[in-house]
């Protein structure tokens, strides 16, 4: 197990290069100035060249890519040119917000997906299959931003339940946690249902049958752990996806965190906050899928890793 760890941890270096460079010569191609944009639309030319000449964008393109990297390997992302803040600091701020946003979809995701998935598998073809796929194929269909301005048009402004826009309170992760999670639960109903199909099939679940056993302990103690490795699969790579995908939810919402400061910095061709947050959602994945390869032994013991 440790060498795998060590190999995979390894293994981060060239995907991160790759995805840095690719980042960088991407967001040099998005049109628009940042020295122009940074300067003000006022500005006059000399002043712009000044910004320009501050931000580094005077330089050759190869030499721009050499001093990113230069302060890459000692953890430095530069200034954030909308906000002459630290880029780090930028996204330390917004990336509490983000996680525990997508903490809370994946949560009430998880559980909810879960249990359609079971229920529909168990009762396969028949009416509580048919409202739980029906329910799956809904939340895969309706767009996020669309189910976002639907809640706060019933939630917030017919009913007054709830915020509008985050506050900090539990109540503003309501809403933005339904809306992420919507579509996640869907996918999680419809894979656990096909896993728990495939395993309700399985010999052993009909000799635990044929032995007496009864059926939710079949369910529970037989089918579970056995079908959980694909779901398990599919609980990191959504994670992974909500983690780094809240930006339609996040804008929608108003929500401080790590979408709406990406969106920020596009408008803004705020250079350095991309960059960042485009390696730190690369590192985000790569991490996850990590988890969930450990996790695979947990489950199921008998898998080894070389």
């Amino acid at each position: 197990m440790l060498n795998f760890l060590a190999k995979r941890l390894l293994g981060l270096l060239p995907t991160l290069f790759i995805v840095a460079v690719l980042v960088f010569l991407f967001v040099h191609l998005l049109p628009g100035d940042p020295a122009r944009l940074a300067a003000g639309a006022e500005a006059d030319e000399a002043t712009v060249a000044l910004v320009r000449a501050d931000l580094g964008l005077d330089k050759p393109l190869p030499q721009q890519l050499v001093n990113f990297f230069s302060k890459v390997v000692h953890f430095d992302f530069g200034m954030s040119t909308r906000s002459k803040r630290p880029v780090s600091t930028e996204i330390a701020e917004r990336f509490m917000p983000t996680l525990w946003l997508t903490l809370a979809s994946m949560a009430w995701a998880v559980v909810f997906g879960m249990a359609i998935g079971i229920v529909s598998a168990v009762w396969r073809n028949k009416w509580p299959d048919r409202i739980g796929m029906t329910l799956a194929v809904s939340g895969i269909s309706f767009p996020a931003f669309a189910l976002g301005m639907l809640l706060i048009e019933i939630f917030s402004v017919k009913l007054g339940w709830l915020p509008i826009v985050g506050d900090g309170t539990w109540q503003s992760y309501v809403l933005p946690s339904l809306t992420l999670g919507a579509a996640v639960a869907a996918v999680m109903a419809r894979f656990t249902r096909a896993s728990f199909v495939e395993v309700l099939g399985e010999d052993f679940v009909r000799t635990a049958r044929a032995k007496g056993v009864h059926e939710p302990m079949v369910i529970v103690k037989h089918c579970l752990r056995n079908a959980m490795i694909p779901v398990v699969t599919m609980m990191g790579l959504q994670f992974g996806f909500l983690l780094g995908g809240s930006i339609v939810v996040e804008k929608v919402f108003n929500w401080p965190g790590l979408g709406r400061l990406l969106v920020d910095a596009v408008e803004m061709r705020d250079y350095p906050v991309i960059q960042a947050e485009v390696l730190l959602f690369s590192l985000e994945f790569i991490v996850i899928n990590l988890v969930v390869d450990v996790l695979y032994a947990v489950i199921n013991p008998t898998i080894r890793f070389k």
